[in-house]
């Protein structure tokens, strides 16, 4: 019976020891990696701010907002693009959860009438070779320079105005309520004051 309490007690130590390392090593890998995931993040913002929106010569990282809305759960992020200290676009991350396999966020560029200027995919998880079509030059041209108060984002297959890509029709239509979404935050919002 002894030597079972010292076995019981050996794989409690062992256990702790191992425990402790790996929560340790967790901690240090988390810290190291925290400043190159934050750089990565900021690149793709400013590479697609780049992307969807006119020139301009202000910091739109540096001036982003944040606007709540009951139609997702996150805080939906306004990029003013401002040049000599006018309006110039706006750019409007959104999303929808209604995707083949959940989550598309895309960042949507409008022009001050709140026409589509482009559109850059952020994060997506659809099916290689098909809802990752998205991403491609061919899907996003039908958005370019259309107004969402005049083209409807929906499906043709729901009677709206967007070829759907072939096999991904849940796809693009989770990809059309996110820039319906875009547009409608963009519509509710009141324009930030230019001097700030």
């Amino acid at each position: 019976m002894a030597k079972k309490a010292s076995t019981f007690t050996n794989m409690t130590i062992t256990l702790f020891v191992i425990t402790l390392v790996a929560g340790t090593s967790l901690g240090y890998i988390n810290e190291v990696t925290k400043g190159p995931i934050a750089q990565a993040r900021l690149e793709r913002t400013t590479n697609a701010l780049k992307k969807v929106l006119l020139e301009f010569n202000n910091d739109p990282v540096a001036d982003v907002y944040k606007v709540r809305s009951e139609k997702v759960k996150d805080s939906i992020e306004i990029y003013p693009a401002l040049m000599e200290r006018k309006r110039v676009g706006t750019a409007v991350v959104a999303s929808s959860e209604n995707g083949y396999n959940g989550l598309i966020k895309i960042m949507v560029g409008f022009d001050p009438d709140g026409t589509i200027r482009n559109i850059a995919v952020l994060e997506q998880k659809e099916t290689p070779g098909l809802g990752t079509k998205i991403k491609n030059e061919k899907f996003i041209r039908q958005f370019r320079g259309k107004h969402p108060s005049t083209f409807d984002l929906r499906v043709k297959k729901d009677k709206g105005e967007v070829d759907a890509i072939t096999g991904a029709t849940i796809t693009t239509r989770a990809y059309g309520e996110a820039v319906q979404l875009a547009y409608d935050i963009l519509t509710e919002i009141e324009p930030k004051p230019e001097n700030e």
